[in-house]
């Protein structure tokens, strides 16, 4: 049999998730149809029939297949990662859900390069269209809607939706307005809605029943006879039930006192189903004074509530499945299934943890497209044993990446990096890198020498030889102990290297610009080497100059200019230098 489309709507904070299916479900109620609409947990089973009759017109009268559109309630893109199977996602289409006066946000990047990287069919709803300046409702089609707006108002919302094409243009991804769509197989659909009016909602409900009757029914056959799978979405604790399970069957069914086996982050949990729940009339799932009534079995596509022992030790996101023969067959392929997540990992790199397997499976993902190397990969709070593995890496990677979990605070040897939103997690990360590399640089620029020019001063040769003393006034940057010291004459022959620097009897360890000081160079000699007067430089070597070269932006203006009039003097001699 063909079931439902399990259908997600992912995108950035506020810009009106929960709205949209709140609208959806309210909807099928507002028709006054007895059981338009079915609640399940994490579900709401929204039959064709109602679909036709509210947006049929738009359908050109095509048949469809499907028995409706199962739309998951738990808001947001975590939700959408968290519901996978084994090949990939559990959601087989998507809702990208966008403010159109915001635009895109860092969660509607995020919730883009997800579905990209399963491959999920989506379009963008372009929601709060009732707010844009001057808009009012004219028509209940969108289109005529949007063309009876006041000039002011089309040129807005024009301009906005325009810039969602670019956004999704600039991601790889070509799109324009639903009804302006050459192929809706290269180009993804964009539907001005609002969610809070419900302006746009049916054309929204065509296009995804569409998409799905085309493109989809090859991939929506299921078993009804055969043994449920399906995903957990939630772990919850319900008064009186002990830990249950909120989860979604996209295949078979199951029924109370079916052995079950879960998928953990160690070895597969067998258990029993004690017995099947679902709210009572429309609850909504977010309450906790919902009531719920037990039912005998749950068939896919849908939501339940599962009751069972030994629940500890399930995450959200793992897979389960009925087992109606060979248990240990079940047992290896759930147990393959989250080690193909778990143990894809580098000899070097960083330490990821995330809130379901799911998550897991999306920060590798878009880190791996980013070439960043990982060490470990689970689900879980951080613990001391990260820390510790983290700060054996290099430093580059002494990283724990935590999404969405419990962390612990950050170490000498390893930093931890904690955030719900991944997009801004690998955001953190390439900022901890530019910071790092800064350091590196910072440190491997202070430890060059760097040259240096001053005058031997008038009757300040204070000893000839053994070492040689002269008084010297710095004119461009910094004379340091250990320098090499060059004549301006002849630039490539050292006359020796800096013992002392004294200022006032007093030893240095350096003399900046304008500081009068006396050097101590063994192995010149006055009179033969250097007289006063003589222009003296603390030299680099071509490597040495080079290296700062390299390193120009993190130089100061005048030691860029002092090594540019080194450079000058050194190519009198030699017109290659440093080339």
């Amino acid at each position: 049999m063909i079931r439902a489309p399990i259908c997600t709507v992912v995108g950035h904070v506020d810009h009106g998730k929960t709205t949209l299916l709140d609208r959806i479900r309210g909807t099928a109620v507002a028709a006054g149809e007895a059981g338009a609409i079915t609640q399940a947990i994490g579900a709401s089973i929204i039959p064709v029939e109602h679909i036709l009759e509210r947006a049929g017109h738009m359908l050109d009268g095509k048949k469809l297949n499907i028995p409706g559109l199962l739309f998951i309630d738990t808001p947001g893109h975590a939700a959408f990662t968290s519901m996978r199977k084994r090949g990939g996602s559990l959601a087989d289409i998507a809702i990208l859900i966008v403010d159109i006066n915001e635009g895109f946000k860092p969660q509607t990047k995020e919730a883009l390069e997800i579905l990209r990287s399963h491959k999920t069919p989506f379009i963008v709803a372009a929601n709060k269209i009732d707010a844009c300046r001057g808009y009012t409702k004219h028509d209940e089609n969108i289109i005529k809607d949007l063309n009876a707006q006041s000039t002011q108002t089309t040129e807005y919302i024009e301009t906005k939706l325009y810039q969602l094409v670019a956004e999704l243009a600039a991601q790889g991804v070509p799109a324009d307005r639903f009804d302006r769509i050459e192929g809706f197989d290269k180009q993804v659909a964009i539907v001005p809605i609002s969610a809070l009016s419900g302006q746009g909602i049916n054309s929204l409900l065509a296009i995804i029943v569409g998409l799905a009757q085309r493109y989809l029914e090859n991939n929506l056959h299921a078993t009804v006879d055969g043994p449920a799978k399906g995903t957990v979405l939630e772990v919850s604790e319900e008064q009186g039930l002990g830990l249950t399970l909120n989860a979604i069957l996209y295949d078979g069914h199951l029924n109370v006192q079916d052995t079950i086996v879960i998928a953990s982050l160690n070895e597969p949990i067998v258990t029993k189903v004690r017995a099947l729940l679902q709210p009572s009339n429309t609850g909504d799932l977010r309450d906790k004074k919902t009531r719920f009534t037990t039912i005998k079995q749950a068939v896919a596509a849908t939501g339940v509530k599962i009751s069972a022992p030994n629940l500890e030790g399930v995450a959200a996101g793992m897979p389960f499945a009925a087992v109606r023969g060979d248990i240990d067959s079940v047992r290896a392929q759930l147990k393959q299934e989250v080690q193909d997540v778990t143990i894809e990992t580098d000899e070097q790199g960083v330490v990821l943890k995330a809130d379901n397997i799911g998550s897991l499976e999306a920060l590798i993902t878009l880190l791996r497209e980013k070439n960043i190397s990982i060490r470990s990969a689970q689900v879980g709070a951080v613990t001391k044993k990260d820390l510790v593995l983290a700060g054996s890496n290099k430093p580059e990677h002494a990283v724990v990446l935590a999404f969405n979990v419990k962390t612990l605070p950050s170490t000498e040897q390893a930093t931890v990096l904690g955030a719900d939103i991944i997009y801004k997690l690998i955001d953190d990360y390439e900022e901890y890198l530019r910071v790092l590399d800064e350091k590196i640089v910072s440190e491997t620029v202070s430890h060059l020498p760097k040259p240096s020019r001053m005058i031997i001063l008038g009757n300040c040769i204070f000893r000839q030889s053994n070492p040689l003393v002269c008084g010297v006034e710095i004119t461009h940057g910094e004379i340091k102990k250990g320098s090499r010291i060059v004549k301006e004459q002849d630039p490539h022959t050292t006359i020796g290297y800096v013992k002392e620097i004294q200022e006032k009897k007093q030893s240095r360890e350096s003399a900046p610009k304008g500081m009068q000081v006396a050097l101590s160079i063994p192995g010149a000699i006055g009179g033969k080497h250097v007289v006063e007067q003589d222009v003296l430089w603390s030299a680099v070597s071509e490597e040495e100059f080079r290296s700062l070269k390299e390193y120009a932006k993190h130089l100061s203006v005048e030691e860029k200019e002092v090594l540019k009039e080194f450079s000058e003097v050194m190519r009198k001699h030699n017109p290659l230098w440093g080339v």
